[in-house]
């Protein structure tokens, strides 16, 4: 199976989306006290922001940036939201890492600690990333 390059754009809207289905499971499983489980939804989690990533750089190399067409009381919205999710992705990466470094370290309690501040940024990047691709290309 070949993925186009038109394409893409849903790809990562659809690893947007199963990230933040991931998380949320993640974080579920935590709460119900299942470690072993919520390690699991939480490396799958980085894999599929991972997977993410290497699409978004492609896309957007080959395709460069896509302006947002209207000219109406959206284009405010639309501005607002993806420049906090970009701003918000940037920091993810090194977060979300560290994060991750702290559990797999067994350092429970500062990967606790870190994660109560990764984790609603993790969902808000993945979730305002299918609302930018909805506004963008569905609208």
């Amino acid at each position: 199976m070949t993925i186009s390059l038109q394409t893409l754009p849903i790809v990562n809207a659809a690893l947007n989306f199963l990230s933040a289905i991931l998380l949320l499971t993640g974080y579920y499983l935590i709460k119900t006290k299942r470690p072993q489980f919520h390690k699991i939804a939480m490396l799958s989690a980085f894999g599929t922001s991972t997977l993410f990533l290497i699409s978004y750089l492609i896309y957007h190399f080959q395709a460069g940036a896509k302006p947002y067409p209207l000219l109406d009381w959206t284009r405010s919205v639309y501005y607002s939201i993806l420049i906090s999710h970009i701003i918000l992705a940037i920091t993810i990466l090194p977060l979300a890492l560290w994060t991750l470094t702290l559990a797999l370290k067994k350092k429970f309690v500062r990967h606790k600690g870190i994660a109560r501040v990764v984790f609603p940024i993790w969902i808000y990047v993945s979730i305002t990333g299918i609302v930018i691709y909805w506004m963008l290309y569905e609208r």
